[in-house]
């Protein structure tokens, strides 16, 4: 099972979603965790890509119904267990937290 972390900012954010968006930002995770856990290749629904002019951030992003779609951007960390992928959660909301990732 992959490991993980939240940086405070990302906790900002996260509390300053709605309830309805932070339960659509799990249903990305789950998908997210699984295909971590089977190999890391994401399927194209989570729209994972690396952060332009940010080394090592990636982006994950997922509808969160009306408005602008979901964004989280997050990083690998050192693992914790060998050979198990350990993800830093950076911020998560909408287009906007792509100005400091």
């Amino acid at each position: 099972m992959p490991t993980y972390e939240a940086l405070p900012r990302f906790t900002a954010d996260l509390d300053r979603l709605t309830p309805e968006q932070r339960r659509r930002f799990r249903q990305a995770v789950t998908a997210f965790v699984h295909d971590l856990r089977t190999g890391g290749r994401f399927r194209a629904g989570l729209r994972v890509k690396r952060v332009q002019r940010a080394t090592g951030i990636y982006e994950l992003t997922w509808s969160m119904g009306t408005g602008p779609a979901g964004r989280a951007t997050w990083e690998y960390g050192p693992a914790l267990h060998p050979g198990v992928p350990h993800v830093i959660w950076r911020r998560i909301g909408t287009h906007d937290i792509l100005t400091g990732p």
